[in-house]
């Protein structure tokens, strides 16, 4: 019996140690977290300015009639692109084709009077120097005595008469000569109101709504018919900051400035385009500078009026570190990102961050090019603890 006990006892002693040994023994090392990481890269990034900026058309025209007159037709369609010189209206062109007739029947009038009086001059100079010369005659015979002095003044008198009829016919030249003037004026203004009958686009752009139908009256310089806006090339207007000026300024006196644009519906599509329009005062109320880029806008893709994001290169930073904007987080601190080590743990880098671009950002202290860095997955993470790199589709998907 006193052999059995103490084989019991022993066998207790054994499993308390098992026991205790199992307690001890540890269960497992911490979970690995799944992050996606990037690596940290130098490039040369430009320098923007990244701004709201309103779309303007870089000519808008009114339309108006310059005579008066029945609109009989249109030639467009509301909201139809037209090419300088196309016909957009036709006017009642028959009132000013009748003007011209009358216009040029005064001119062939005038031109049969300058042609008589022509005639007549050469009529009144001919019997001018035909008394002239008997008034001599008749001189030269009354100092001989053989012609009396009343014969004498007689002929001095015809070509007295005669000079002056000569000067007479002369000054009807002269005023048939300026009738003719005249009327050539009212033929040539006649065939330019005639011209005014057929309206045409006076610059190349899209039209807007007919505001005239066909049929009604219109007056001279009246309502508009319909407004054009020209809108290749188009115009983007933006503001900056005044301290930005003199770099603007500096850079903009050397080489043109490249100014991309995206529309804020749809950022995928860009235009590129060039500063062309410093302002010449700086808004007090505000604190900025007013710029104007200009767009060819081939592709149509500025609408005048429209809202776009506006990004004003200025220069280039050279050798920068940089890395996805994501990988950034802001902490009680200050910015950090969780830097990945050679063995696979991680640990908090404080860092100073620049300006971001695109979707990415500038380092410009705490990381070098070639560090890995955490883009997702941060809110797992601790200083020291291990990660399995993976997509960042799969994050949030797998074990812990």
């Amino acid at each position: 019996m006193r052999h059995i006990l103490i084989i019991l006892f022993s066998a207790c002693l054994l499993a308390l140690g098992a026991c205790r040994r199992e307690q001890t023994r540890p269960v497992g090392g911490p979970p690995v977290v799944p992050v996606s990481v990037a690596r940290a890269t130098e490039e040369s990034v430009p320098t923007e300015l990244r701004v709201v900026g309103t779309v303007e058309a870089s000519a808008i025209v009114q339309v108006k009639s310059q005579i008066a007159g029945e609109l009989v037709r249109t030639g467009f369609t509301e909201g139809q692109n037209v090419a300088k010189g196309d016909l957009l209206f036709a006017i009642d062109p028959r009132p000013y084709e009748e003007a011209l007739r009358q216009a040029e029947a005064n001119v062939a009038r005038d031109r049969a009077q300058v042609a008589q009086a022509e005639a007549a001059l050469a009529r009144d100079s001919a019997q001018a120097q035909y008394a002239a010369s008997d008034a001599a005659l008749q001189t030269e015979l009354q100092k001989g005595g053989l012609a009396s002095r009343s014969q004498a003044d007689q002929s001095r008198t015809n070509a007295d008469v005669s000079r002056a009829s000569a000067r007479a016919t002369q000054a009807t030249i002269e005023s048939a000569r300026a009738a003719l003037s005249s009327d050539l004026a009212a033929v040539d203004r006649a065939k330019l109101d005639l011209s005014y009958c057929e309206i045409r686009a006076p610059i190349s752009g899209r039209t807007g709504n007919l505001l005239v139908h066909a049929g009604n009256l219109v007056k001279v310089n009246d309502v508009p018919l319909v407004v054009i806006h020209q809108i290749a090339p188009v115009f983007v207007n933006f503001s900056v900051p005044e301290e930005q000026l003199p770099a603007i300024r500096r850079l903009s006196a050397n080489r043109k400035l490249v100014v991309r644009v995206a529309s804020q519906d749809d950022p995928g599509r860009t235009a590129s385009g060039s500063l062309s329009v410093i302002d010449n005062a700086v808004d007090a109320s505000t604190g900025t500078i007013h710029l104007k880029a200009t767009f060819e806008n081939r592709d149509g893709l500025l609408w005048p009026g429209q809202f776009v994001t506006a990004v004003l290169t200025l220069d280039t930073i050279r050798n920068a570190t940089v890395v996805p904007a994501e990988t950034v987080q802001a902490g009680q601190r200050g910015q950090f990102v969780y830097a990945v080590k050679p063995d696979n743990t991680v640990e908090i880098r404080m860092v100073t961050a620049g300006r971001a671009f695109g979707n990415k950002m500038v380092i410009e202290k705490g990381i070098a090019p070639g560090d890995t860095v955490v883009t997702d997955g941060q809110l797992r993470l601790y200083p020291g603890a291990r990660v399995r790199a993976v997509d960042a589709g799969k994050i949030g998907s797998g074990p812990l």
